[in-house]
């Protein structure tokens, strides 16, 4: 009886140890890597490629594209004393030049990432917006409710009346790797093209591009060279797996059209802005209070550094999530809870990953010493009034500078206040115009940028803003501050 037990079990193993080679034989080689010497000392690396490694992209394609949707928007336009278009619009849009007041329409896409109705979009694409209406795939239309926004980053957030919707899920954005292949959904130049796949590798990771109006804006772009065009603007960057590494958002073009270059909000900001927008109804952002660039040869050799990794400090502000963890004037930040730290745009992207009171350990070189210092992340000042990298202030949609002096010689003002630019938000609605420069708020004197910060954070309920236009006509205009 045990004898015939054994030949059986040795049958068994015998089989399975058969398959197993026959599977294996039949299977395409792994992906190996060698490494040459050549006779004058330098090294290189040979690939070899499996078949398994060469890119399918047939089912990323195929379960993502019916969670990408069309957004149409309405927007009631304004006259071309007070209304400016936002770069991002004539890029996706093609609006400009005509900007009497009148109902015009604009695209964009949007991604469903849960299927109780939940779209992530552009801020650019639905800001000013009256109206908004989402096409799903299966040609249904919603009208959506825009549940927040946050220009910063900008990612807006819809919501339509249905369930049951195909959705894509987040992926890890950081961990992406330079050449790996993407997918763009979206809708390039309108309805016509709903539901559009191309596809491309990523260019670049970090990348930040200079602000048009000076606004604050925490940047950090995924470039890649998959096509995207008007109407892009708010649709989905995926993986081979189908899963959402970024939103498209932007393109660089002389044209207004695809020149090779675009660029990604990547997932890991959207999922916290749009976690925020869900569970508080406005983004809770944190500011390590800091302020800094990039290292330079001359700093590093300045400094007797080994790398150019890294974001030099040059002043820290007092009473900040920094000052409170001891950072100084001349530390390097290298890493931020083991992720390192390159450049000022992925410190920007680590720190607004984390909430107000979470806590983080920081890695810093300071006399040539490297250091782990834990910091405790303090709320930041409200997104109606921050402060920028280049020293103006974004105040309540407005952008704040210092005027020249030629500005007020020409308006008779011994100082003041100059209103940049506007985008939406309290001050254009309460009649600010571009080139206002304040004199008084809220009957007090202002010379700088800082003082309307100062005196609005004092305000209980309203703010009153005295100055003069453009024109040098002598003009007011005021607004509550939660209303």
């Amino acid at each position: 009886m045990k004898k015939n037990l054994l030949i059986v079990v040795a049958s068994v193993l015998l089989s399975c140890i058969t398959a197993y080679a026959v599977v294996r034989s039949a299977m395409p080689e792994q992906a190996s890597v060698s490494t040459s010497y050549p006779t004058d000392g330098s090294m290189y690396r040979t690939v070899n490629l499996a078949q398994t490694d060469y890119p399918d992209f047939t089912y990323a394609a195929e379960s993502a594209v019916d969670a990408v949707v069309f957004v149409k928007v309405t927007i009631q336009s304004r006259s071309r004393g007070n209304y400016q278009i936002d770069p991002f619009f004539e890029y996706f849009f093609g609006y400009g030049g005509d900007q009497q007041p009148r109902e015009q329409q604009g695209s964009g896409s949007g991604v469903i990432i849960r299927s109780d109705g939940y779209i992530v979009t552009n801020n650019h694409v639905v800001q000013d917006a009256t109206k908004v209406e989402v096409t799903l795939n299966n040609n249904k239309t919603y009208e959506a409710t825009v549940v927040g926004t946050d220009a910063a980053t900008d990612v807006a957030l819809l919501k339509i009346d249905a369930d049951g919707l195909p959705s894509i899920p987040f992926a890890d954005s950081d961990a992406l790797r330079l050449g790996e292949w993407v997918l763009a959904i979206g809708s390039p130049l309108g309805e016509q093209l709903r539901s559009t796949i191309t596809a491309g590798i990523v260019s670049a990771k970090g990348r930040s591009m200079p602000s048009n109006d000076g606004s604050f804006k925490i940047e950090s772009f995924i470039q890649t060279d998959a096509a995207v065009n008007p109407g892009n603007s708010g649709g989905a960057l995926i993986n081979k797996a189908g899963q959402l590494v970024g939103i498209n958002t932007a393109i660089v073009s002389t044209t207004g059209s695809f020149t090779g270059y675009s660029f990604a909000v990547p997932s890991n900001i959207v999922r916290k802005i749009v976690s925020d927008l869900i569970d508080y109804g406005a983004v809770k952002r944190v500011m390590l209070g800091i302020t800094g660039g990039n290292l330079t040869d001359e700093l590093a050799k300045e400094l007797k550094l080994s790398s150019l990794d890294g974001v030099y400090i040059s002043e820290v502000s007092k009473g900040s999530s920094a000052d409170k963890a001891g950072l100084k004037k001349n530390d390097v930040i290298t890493a931020v809870d083991q992720a390192k730290i390159a450049t000022m745009s992925s410190l920007q992207e680590k720190v607004n990953s984390y909430h107000p009171g979470d806590q983080a350990q920081l890695q810093i070189i300071r006399d040539g010493k490297l250091l782990t210092v834990p910091v405790t992340f303090l709320e930041a000042q409200s997104s109606d009034v921050s402060v920028a990298e280049d020293g103006t202030v974004a105040f309540y949609g407005a952008q704040l500078g210092t005027p020249s002096q030629e500005t007020l010689r020409r308006l008779g003002a011994r100082g003041g206040v100059e209103i940049k630019s506007l985008s939406s938000g309290k001050m254009r609605d309460a009649g600010a115009t571009e080139g206002f420069v304040i004199v008084y708020v809220n009957d007090q004197l202002v010379t700088k940028p800082q003082d309307v910060i100062d005196i609005a954070k004092k305000s209980r309920r309203a703010i009153f803003i005295e100055g003069y236009t453009s024109s040098g006509k002598a003009s007011y205009f005021g607004f509550g501050k939660d209303d």
